[in-house]
């Protein structure tokens, strides 16, 4: 009788979620309806919006404004006569 080889990896065998990365990995690519962020990373990331775009909009605010098409001056220019 044939012994059966022991693996070193576990991993492919484990059904349930532990906490190794693969098995993560895999369990949230089997549920993807179940996998959420936390609300605590939620709103940490919409404070984090709201301050870069108050910043953005100061920038804006305090940028002088250029004429993009420059506005046609009246040119007489005399020669030197």
């Amino acid at each position: 009788m044939t012994r059966k080889k022991k693996t070193r990896s576990l991993a492919d065998k484990v059904t349930l979620r532990t906490g190794r990365r693969k098995d993560y990995r895999k369990w949230r690519h089997e549920n993807p309806d179940e996998v959420t962020s936390s609300r605590r990373f939620v709103q940490k990331k919409r404070q984090q919006r709201k301050s870069q775009a108050a910043r953005k909009q100061a920038r804006q605010q305090d940028a002088p404004r250029l004429d993009l098409h420059e506005r046609p001056k009246d040119t007489d220019e005399k020669g030197d006569e």
